[in-house]
Order: structure tokens, then C-alpha cells, then sequence
């Protein structure tokens, strides 16, 4: 008795859970990409170009994944998608926006790690038509591989029980064929396992960088190499990726480990996956609702470590007008201003220059 009532609780927590994250998430990342893109969020070109990538793709995710699968499978007794060719045709969808999601991340935070260790590579990937191509190499990439995904589902018809009536309708399952098994071995350590080690590995990476410039150099040294402006600009990025990054490795990190105990110990015919009073289904369903999460949660991360995005923010709902930065006004340094130049006439093309000539010392 106990277990049927955990099991329903179970049930009704899923069907609020997912329609409640496609109501906050969706509009949630699409807002995260107005900001990235049209507020001045004190972010770099290239984390500009990322960040709201991800942010759509993420939005995709959450489309074909929450919205249209799992919300639809618990509130609808036979979703639209259980007939051909949409059967396939969401499969490809979902892991293209899943490989993109996880492959701008595992990027993203390899090219930091290469900007921080050579100035070449800096010089490189600081460009932001090479960072827009290796976002969309990575979408395009990312659905490409997906594509062998659209047929580890099939149609078949089943008997069910509708109002009473028996009737025989469509359903899109699992194909149980070694063709399935291992391309679905292949995707979870190319959507879950790889991206997971190198994040952690490249945030190791950097942290040991970041910690060993700092005792090489003093601070003095390190603010006239970098410049006081870059530098916190590339403070504010490294601490947006490695939330980003560690909110990544926590939230799929349950998924990886409980999909391979699946596919691996409890891998038969005999297996009953919807029964919720064995263990591992209930650990697997909520390894599934944390990695979910993960499309949805970007916009709160940005709110909390960064300062310049919560201003913008309160800018945006208040309806204020955009706040001039100080330093575009002030953008010459005194030396700049200040200096001793020969000039006979001023440029015709800009009346209102002022060019301050022969300055003598008084």
C-alpha cells in the first residue's frame, strides 16, 4: 500500500516537474540571450558568442526533450510522436540538441584554457568570426552524428485499453537489436562520459594556471602585463565558465552513472522499466529530472556570480534606459589627451574634434 502511494507521489511530482521547467526554462534562456547579446553584461566577444549559443541550443532542448516528449507522455495518453516518421524524427532532434548543449561547454572551456597558456592562441580564438564557425561546426557536427539515432526507435502496434475499449494503436519504443544497443553505448560516453572528463580536466587545468601565474608574478607585474580592464574581463569570464562547468559535471554526472548500471546489470527483456518500486528506476528517473534542470538553470548561475549581468537585469524589468559606460566617454588616458602634437589644420571630416597643440608646462 505504501509503495503504490511513493509510486503515484512519484508520478504527479514528474507530471508538475516538466511542464513547470519548460514554463520557466524556455522563456528563461530566451531572456538569458537577449541579455548576453543586446545588454552590456561585461562579458567578452567570444564568451558573448558561447554563452548565447548555448543558451538557444539549450532552449531546443528543452522543445524536443521536455516539451514535446516527456511533458506530453505523462499528460497525453498517446502523443502524436508514437507514428511515423516522427518516431525517428525527434530521436535525431533531441540528441543534436543534447551533443550541442554538451560539446559548447567542453569547447568553451578548452579554448579558455588555450587563450590563458599561449598568446597565439589568444590572438586566434579572440577573433569572433572563429569563435561564430566553431559554433556552428558544433551544431552542424553535433546533429550530424545524431542522425544514426533516428532509427534505434521503432513502430509497432500495441494493444491498449482506451475509456474501457480495447484498441490497437502505434507506439514508438526501443529497437532491441545490437545495432541500438551500441549506438546508444557510443552516445551516452560522447554526450555524458567524454564532455564530463574533459571539463574537469580543462577547469583543472586552468585553476592550476591561474594559481601558478599568480605566484610567478606580483600583482604590480601582472596589472601592467594584462591591463586592469582585461584582466577582470577575463576574471568575469573564467568564473561564468567554471559555474557553468560545475553545474554541467553535477547535473549529468547522476545521468551517466545510472544509464550504464542500466544498460549494463539490468540490460534484459525481463526488465520492467516503468516499475517504480524497484530502485534503480527511481534513481534513474531523477538522474534524468537533475540533467533536465541542467537546460534550464544558466540564467540563475549568471545572476549569481555575475555583478554587471544583475545590473543589467534590474535595468531591463525597472525599464530604464541602458547606462552609458563611464569608460566609453572616458576612453582616452590622460597621456592620450594631453599630448604634444603638430598639427596645422584640423581634420575636415570631424568639425568638433579638439587637437591641443604646443602645450607648455606653467
Amino acid at each position: 500500500m505504501e509503495g503504490g502511494i511513493s509510486v503515484t507521489i512519484f508520478i504527479t511530482v514528474q507530471k508538475i516537474y516538466y511542464p513547470l521547467l519548460c514554463i520557466m526554462g524556455i522563456p528563461a534562456n530566451l531572456f538569458t540571450f537577449y541579455m548576453i547579446c543586446f545588454r552590456k553584461c561585461g562579458m567578452s566577444d567570444t564568451a558573448i558568442i558561447y554563452l548565447s549559443c548555448l543558451a538557444i541550443v539549450d532552449t531546443f532542448y528543452l522543445v524536443w526533450v521536455i516539451l514535446i516528449d516527456l511533458t506530453l507522455t505523462f499528460w497525453v495518453q498517446r502523443p502524436f510522436w508514437h507514428s511515423n516518421p516522427w518516431c525517428g524524427i525527434l530521436g535525431f532532434l533531441q540528441y543534436g540538441s543534447l551533443y550541442s548543449s554538451s560539446w559548447i561547454v567542453v569547447v568553451f572551456t578548452i579554448e579558455r584554457y588555450l587563450v590563458l597558456r599561449s598568446t597565439t592562441a589568444k590572438k586566434h580564438f579572440s577573433q569572433a568570426w572563429v569563435t561564430k564557425l566553431t559554433c556552428v561546426a558544433i551544431v552542424l557536427v553535433s546533429h550530424l552524428v545524431s542522425v544514426p539515432l533516428g532509427w534505434i526507435n521503432i513502430v509497432t502496434p500495441v494493444n491498449d485499453t482506451i475509456d474501457g475499449a480495447n484498441v490497437t494503436l502505434p507506439k514508438c519504443h526501443y529497437r532491441d537489436e545490437t545495432y541500438s544497443t551500441v549506438i546508444v553505448w557510443i552516445t551516452t560516453f560522447l554526450s555524458g562520459g567524454i564532455p564530463i572528463v574533459l571539463v574537469i580536466i580543462f577547469n583543472y587545468l586552468m585553476g592550476y594556471h591561474l594559481c601558478r601565474a599568480r605566484n610567478l608574478f606580483t600583482k604590480e607585474e601582472r596589472r601592467v602585463m594584462h591591463g586592469r580592464s582585461s584582466r577582470g574581463m577575463l576574471k568575469r569570464t573564467i568564473l561564468l565558465l567554471s559555474t557553468v562547468s560545475v553545474a554541467f559535471v553535477v547535473l549529468s554526472l547522476p545521468r551517466f552513472v545510472t544509464y550504464c548500471i542500466l544498460r549494463t546489470k539490468y540490460n534484459n527483456n525481463d526488465f520492467n522499466r516503468d516499475d517504480y518500486n524497484i530502485p534503480i528506476n527511481v534513481a534513474g528517473d531523477l538522474a534524468n529530472m537533475l540533467q533536465n534542470l541542467n537546460s534550464t538553470t544558466n540564467f540563475l548561475l549568471y545572476c549569481m556570480v555575475s555583478r554587471r549581468f544583475r545590473r543589467e537585469l534590474v535595468q531591463v524589468v525597472s525599464c530604464k534606459a541602458k547606462a552609458r559606460e563611464l569608460g566609453s566617454v572616458l576612453n582616452h588616458t590622460t597621456m592620450k589627451v594631453f599630448s604634444v602634437v603638430n598639427h596645422n589644420t584640423l581634420p575636415s571630416s570631424n568639425p568638433g574634434t579638439v587637437v591641443l597643440t604646443k602645450l607648455k608646462q606653467t
